[in-house]
C-alpha cells in the first residue's frame, strides 16, 4: 500500500535574517501509511506544532517536500487547496476559533467552504456531531453556552465534518477532566475505525499514547530522533527522560524494579506488566 502522506527532508526556518532566526525543523522525513494511529512526542519547542502545520499547507516549507498520495503538495495552488481539506488539522484549545452564533453552523463552516450542496452539508454536520456526541438540542445552542469539554468537542466536529482522510490533533485533550479525555479519545479512534481514517496525535500523556497508538514519533530539537512502536520507543525510556519527556507511570515503575536488581524488560501497558510480574514470580518460585 502506498503512503498517504510522505515528508522529505523538511526544514523550517523562522524569521529569516534576522536576530530571531529560528530553524524549528531540521531535514524531517518519514511516510504515513493509510489508517495509521501516529502518536508525536516531544518536549516544548522540539517542532511538533511546526510539523503539524506543515502537513496540511498551513506553513510553507524553508526546504523540503511533503507528498500527499504522492504529489508534492505545493506544486499546484489547486494541490494546496485540497490538502487544507483532505488533511484536517485540530489545533491545541480549538474551542477558541469557535464564532458562528449556533453550534450547527460552527460544524457547517468546513463543509460550506468546499462548496457541497445543502443536503451533503446537513449530512456531514449531523454525522460530525453524533461521532463526537453533540446532541440534536446541542446544534442549535451558541457555542459559548457549552461547557469547555462540549465546546471542545464541537470544534472537532467541525473538522472532522470535512471528512479528512488524515486527522492530526494538536494535545486534543488538554485541559480537560479525566472523563471529558477519555471521551474525546473514545470519539477520535471510532472515528478512525468507522472511516480508515489515519490519526496524527500530537500528546503529552505517555499513558495515552502508549495505550491508544499503533506508532511513536519523537521530536527533539527540531530532528525526529525516534519512530517505531511503542514498544521500540519505551526501550529507550532512560534516553526519553534525558530529552526531557515523561514516560508511562508502568514504564516508570519497571525501571524502578530493574535497577532494585529484578530481571525485568521495559514494559508500558498493563497486560505487559502483569505478564512480567507472573513470569518474574514463577522464575523465584523455582530459586
Amino acid at each position: 500500500m502506498a503512503p498517504i502522506l510522505q515528508v522529505k527532508n523538511l526544514s523550517h526556518i523562522y524569521s529569516i535574517g534576522t536576530p530571531f532566526e529560528h530553524r524549528a525543523l531540521d531535514e524531517v522525513s518519514f511516510s504515513v501509511e493509510p489508517g495509521e494511529f501516529i502518536g508525536v512526542i516531544g518536549h516544548t519547542g522540539s517542532g511538533k506544532s511546526t510539523l503539524m502545520q506543515h502537513l496540511n499547507g498551513l506553513l510553507k516549507p524553508t526546504s523540503g517536500q511533503i507528498y500527499l498520495d504522492g504529489k508534492d503538495i505545493w506544486s499546484d495552488k489547486k494541490l494546496t487547496r485540497q490538502a487544507r481539506f483532505r488533511v484536517g488539522l485540530v489545533f491545541q484549545y480549538p474551542e477558541y476559533q469557535l464564532f458562528e452564533e449556533s453550534v450547527y453552523k460552527d460544524i457547517a463552516f468546513g463543509p460550506k467552504n468546499m462548496g457541497l450542496s445543502a443536503d451533503e452539508i446537513d449530512r456531514r454536520v449531523r454525522e460530525a456531531a453524533d461521532f463526537v456526541g453533540v446532541t440534536e438540542e446541542q446544534l442549535e445552542a451558541s457555542p459559548f453556552d457549552l461547557s469547555g469539554g462540549q465546546k471542545r468537542r464541537v470544534a472537532i466536529a467541525g473538522v472532522i465534518a470535512m471528512e479528512p482522510e488524515v486527522l492530526i490533533l494538536d494535545e486534543p485533550t488538554a485541559g480537560l477532566d479525566p472523563a471529558g479525555r477519555e471521551d474525546i479519545l473514545r470519539n477520535i479512534d471510532r472515528y478512525r475505525k468507522e472511516k480508515n481514517a489515519t490519526i496524527m496525535m500530537v500528546s503529552h500523556s505517555m499513558n495515552d499514547v502508549a495505550r491508544l497508538t499503533q506508532r511513536l514519533m519523537v521530536m527533539s530539537n527540531a530532528k525526529l530522533v525516534m519512530d517505531g512502536t511503542p514498544q521500540e520507543v519505551f526501550n529507550h525510556a532512560l534516553e526519553l527522560l534525558e530529552m526531557g519527556l515523561d514516560i508511562p507511570e508502568l514504564t516508570r515503575i519497571f525501571l524502578e524494579l530493574k535497577k532494585l536488581g529484578l530481571d525485568v524488560a521495559p514494559v508500558y501497558t498493563m497486560d505487559q506488566a502483569v505478564e512480567a510480574l507472573v513470569k518474574l514470580r514463577g522464575g523465584n518460585s523455582h530459586a
